[in-house]
């Protein structure tokens, strides 16, 4: 069954300028017939009216979005995981030089859970530093 035989023939009246418009465009989007560009125009309008009614996204401009979350979430990945590498060789490279027992551990943990959480995770070495240094004055 060819894609004609599920269409159903309409007569359109266009403006002088829509339709100079319509020659001028139809190939633009990739459309080979003037009729595709217009069914085009349709589904693209009535997705955006659904949009409004509805409160959801458009399909491509849905799909659009989903693509490029889909990119960051894979870059944010890799940068976690070269973070954990270097977080790692960090921690070993320090264990090696500094003994340390489960209790200061336990300590150390809570300390971090705490600070963490008070600068909603926007600690910085600077705010550390300040912190060591005000201790040693203290």
């Amino acid at each position: 069954m060819s894609k004609t035989e599920n269409t159903h023939k309409m007569t359109i009246r266009l403006s002088p300028l829509t339709e100079f418009r319509l020659e001028r465009d139809y190939r633009l989007d990739g459309s080979r017939s003037k009729n595709e560009f217009i069914e085009r125009a349709i589904t693209h309008y009535q997705d955006l009216l659904e949009a409004e009614q509805n409160e959801t996204l458009p399909t491509a401009l849905q799909s659009a979005i989903d693509g490029r979350l889909e990119m960051f979430e894979e870059r944010m990945a890799k940068l976690l995981y070269k973070l954990a590498v270097e977080m790692d060789m960090g921690l070993n490279a320090v264990l090696d030089c500094v003994q340390v027992d489960d209790d200061y551990l336990r300590r150390l943990r809570s300390d971090s859970v705490r600070n963490v959480k008070a600068t909603n995770g926007l600690l910085t070495f600077e705010q550390k530093a300040k912190e060591q240094d005000d201790v040693v004055e203290g």
